[in-house]
């Protein structure tokens, strides 16, 4: 799978929502993995890692690809909780504020040890580990972030 020239990407994003994965990633303190984001949309914002599915990508290869790409875990969807779909608008894009951008995501929730978790500096220059309750009350963590722990 090939991926698309930024011209290409950005007519994409500008008239198509795009599907992603999130990974809502809980170690046995019940804390949640975020990151710090580098790119837009939601640049500078706290959020939980995440990628694009690919044309042609299966949803078993896309999510297996997402969690070694954005976590460095060999890690099998077999073994992750569907979380459910969600929907998220952004007023601006990975090319910047020109036109918007709309996921429709499939989260899922991996647990693990938090010491086999050392996630590689691609997509979020910081990590933490957050409880849901700090998590849910910090405003630099994204409310697409935070519709995952708010029923």
């Amino acid at each position: 799978m090939s991926l698309l020239n930024d011209n290409l990407f950005s007519t994409i994003i500008n008239h198509t929502p795009l599907v992603a994965i999130d990974l809502i990633i809980e170690n046995e303190f019940k804390e949640i993995l975020v990151g710090k984001r580098i790119n837009r949309p939601a640049r500078g914002f706290w959020f939980v890692p995440g990628g694009r599915i690919r044309k042609n990508e299966s949803l078993i290869d896309a999510f297996s690809r997402v969690c070694q790409s954005e976590i460095d875990l060999a890690a099998s969807i077999n073994n992750a909780k569907f979380f459910g779909v969600y929907e998220h608008f952004y007023n601006d894009s990975f090319y910047g504020d020109e036109f918007s951008t709309h996921y429709v995501v499939l989260a899922y929730k991996i647990l693990v040890d938090k010491n086999n978790i050392i996630p590689p500096f691609g997509q979020h220059n910081q990590y933490s580990w957050m409880n849901y309750s700090d998590l849910i009350k910090d405003d630099s963590v994204h409310d697409n972030t935070k519709a995952y722990f708010i029923k």
